[in-house]
């Protein structure tokens, strides 16, 4: 079974070292030994994740001479945030309505229970 683009998007970007090679490669284009030094693994392992990044379209690569630079491609990016989206606006709207709800909360009139509660707490004192 073949997966859907988004979902072998999302698979390539839940790898920290995946997502630390794009963050990179924004930077500009870069070999494979330039995006491997700040690592503690090795060049096969980097291949690795260039290749499933490059299998998500998350990146390409082009040979020069024996120069293996690789490149961003940002269009995988924009559908996984635009996917990402309606859930940001899902949650934005749930906090707007919880908030006008906390603030319709401090300005309600207290109840006669409430308000003998407090006339009990100040006999305490």
């Amino acid at each position: 079974m073949a997966a859907d683009r988004l979902s072998v998007i999302f698979a390539a970007l839940a790898d920290p070292t995946r997502r630390a090679i794009l963050a990179r490669l924004a930077e500009g284009d870069a070999t494979v030994t330039e995006l491997a030094e700040p690592f503690a693994i090795s060049l096969p392992a980097i291949s690795r994740h260039l290749k499933v990044l490059e299998q998500a379209g998350l990146i390409s690569r082009s040979r020069s001479a024996q120069w293996r630079s690789s490149s961003l491609n940002p269009e995988p990016l924009r559908e996984a945030t635009a996917w990402m989206e309606r859930y940001r606006q899902f949650w934005d709207t749930n906090f707007d309505r919880l908030d006008a709800h906390l603030r319709r909360m401090r300005q309600a009139p207290a109840t006669p229970a409430d308000a003998q509660a407090d006339h009990d707490d100040q006999g305490k004192q």
